[in-house]
Order: structure tokens, then C-alpha cells, then sequence
């Protein structure tokens, strides 16, 4: 008798549990939880410490003064040590990348202590890391700081995020992919801490945030960020809490791969940051160690 009811009781648990997750599938709980779930598949340590990229072929990772090229299993391809040659405006920081019709997208400016100057969308050859063109920014978007930028097709859009908080970090900046004049700023809300890298992926933006205090070994997040064209302000909506990676740090881009349809997340660990800029160590760390996680990602719901 004991043993019937037990499984009437875990039969009808299953069955809640079922009926709760296609509950959560419907409005308005869809809109307000996670578009996929995640699956940590596997780790490589990479030179660079800002961005990840990828066309399905290769990985393109960028350090702060730096742009390297890797085959999918992390092997070094390519490496360019000094790719500021041929910018007309002087640049000294890198932020995330993209890729887009075989050609690099890099957030480029001049950073000291947390503040950015001589924004500017730089287009480098994959081939060669080196530039090929370039597009000034708009200084009347308010926008004082670049940490990431990615070509969003289905607005046929490039979008730019700001690291730097108040006014200029409570907005994405919205630029034409054809002509490169800027269109527009959505206001985030709620707004995201540290913004460090952006994705369009799918009518939607992802944003990596470093709002994790690694001091008190607080996770970074991811947002998803659902774009309007009807209005200038964009809905965001908590992704992911980074909690699976090795260990607290500073969160980077994030990329999509076109091909597997693997989530790349780049993170660092290690080396202690204060507005930007490096100030030493972690305990039991001797150097900043840089690593790209890929998820496996699968919808929450059926569409």
C-alpha cells in the first residue's frame, strides 16, 4: 500500500512539473524567463582578453591591443600584435568583435581609467587581422565609451554597447550596416551593470554583464535584450547566470557559432580589475588566464 501511494505521489509530481514548464511557455511568463537553456560542452584558453567571434571556420578572439585567429580547437592560426596601424584616429583599447560577409567587426577607442575617447567601428581583413576601413561614431548619441559591437542582420543594424555606467551605459547605439550613419539609442531597462560584450542573434540582442563583484565571488549574467522598432526602448530579461564557469572574474563577449549554434562566452580569471585597468592578482594566481566556454544551447520552448 505504501509503495502505491509513493508512486501516486511521484506520478502526480511529474505531472505538475509538466504542466508548470508549458505553463512558463505561455504569456506573459514566455517573455520573462530564459530563451534557451545551456549546457557547458567544453573550455579553451585563448591569448586575449576581450572578444570572441566566430564564422563556423575559425575562432577570432581580441585582446586589448591584440586580434588572434584560431582553428576550432584552439590551435593559433594567426596573430596581430599591433593592430591600431592605419587608424586615422589613435586608438589604444579593443573590446568584443563580430564577424559579418567575411569581414571583422572591432569596437576600437581610446581608453585610460575607465573613460573612452576616438570611438570608432574598425573593419578588419580576417585573412590578414589587418584594417581595412573604418567608421566614426556619432558624438551626439551620448555614447562616451565602446565595449562591444555586433552586425545585426534582421535590422540590417551594427550596434555598439558602452562599459561606462551612468547616462552613456544605459543605451545600445544603433548604426546603419549599409551607409554606417547612426540611427538611433535604445534605452535598456532595467539596465544592465558593465556591459562588456553584445550579440544579435535571432531579432534579439545578448549582452554580457560584469555585475558580478569577483571580490566577493559573485557570477557575471547574461541579458537578452528584445529590440523595437516602434519605440526607443528595448525590454531586458536576465539569460543566464554565469555560475558554471572555473571561476569569478571579469566576463567578456559572447558569439554564437552559425554552424553548431554553440553559445561562446569569453572570460577571464585570475587578475584583479578597478575601473578597466589592472591592479595585480588574485591569491593563488600568477597571471590572468583567458578562456572561451562553449554551451550547447537548446530552446526552452517549442515554437
Amino acid at each position: 500500500m505504501k509503495l502505491n501511494k509513493l508512486t501516486i505521489m511521484l506520478g502526480a509530481a511529474v505531472m505538475a512539473n509538466a504542466a508548470f514548464a508549458n505553463q512558463t511557455c505561455e504569456a506573459p511568463y514566455r517573455s520573462a524567463l530564459p530563451a534557451y537553456t545551456y549546457k557547458l560542452d567544453k573550455v579553451l584558453e585563448v591569448n586575449g582578453r576581450q572578444g570572441i567571434t566566430t564564422d563556423g571556420k575559425y575562432l577570432y578572439v581580441s585582446g586589448s591591443k591584440t586580434l588572434a585567429k584560431y582553428d576550432m580547437d584552439g590551435k593559433l592560426i594567426k596573430e596581430n600584435k599591433d593592430p591600431f596601424v592605419g587608424y586615422q584616429k589613435e586608438a589604444n583599447h579593443i573590446g568584443d568583435i563580430d564577424i559579418y560577409n567575411n569581414e571583422l567587426y572591432v569596437s576600437s577607442e581610446w581608453f585610460d581609467a575607465g573613460v573612452g575617447k576616438n570611438i570608432q567601428i574598425a573593419i578588419h581583413d580576417p585573412e590578414t587581422l589587418a584594417l581595412k576601413r573604418s567608421v566614426d561614431f556619432n558624438p551626439e548619441s551620448g555614447q562616451v565609451e565602446v565595449s562591444g559591437i555586433t552586425v545585426d542582420t534582421v535590422h540590417n543594424s551594427v550596434w555598439m554597447a558602452s562599459w561606462v555606467g551612468e547616462e552613456s551605459g544605459r543605451y545600445l547605439y544603433e548604426y546603419d550596416l549599409s551607409t554606417g550613419k547612426y540611427k538611433r539609442k535604445v534605452h535598456l531597462q532595467p539596465v544592465p551593470q558593465w556591459i562588456q560584450g553584445v550579440y544579435a542573434y535571432n531579432g534579439d540582442l545578448y549582452v554580457t554583464s560584469d555585475d558580478g563583484t569577483a571580490d566577493e565571488k559573485e557570477p557575471d549574467h547574461i541579458y537578452r535584450v528584445e529590440i523595437s522598432d516602434k519605440n526607443n526602448e528595448a525590454r531586458v530579461v536576465l539569460e543566464k547566470t554565469l555560475n558554471d564557469i572555473r571561476d569569478v572574474g571579469e566576463v567578456e563577449g559572447l558569439n554564437v557559432n552559425p554552424k553548431t549554434k554553440q553559445l561562446l562566452v569569453h572570460a577571464n580569471r585570475g587578475k584583479q580589475i578597478v575601473l578597466g585597468m589592472p591592479k595585480g592578482f588574485y591569491p593563488g594566481y600568477d597571471r590572468e588566464i583567458s578562456e572561451i566556454y562553449f554551451y550547447d544551447m537548446k530552446p526552452r520552448c517549442n515554437k
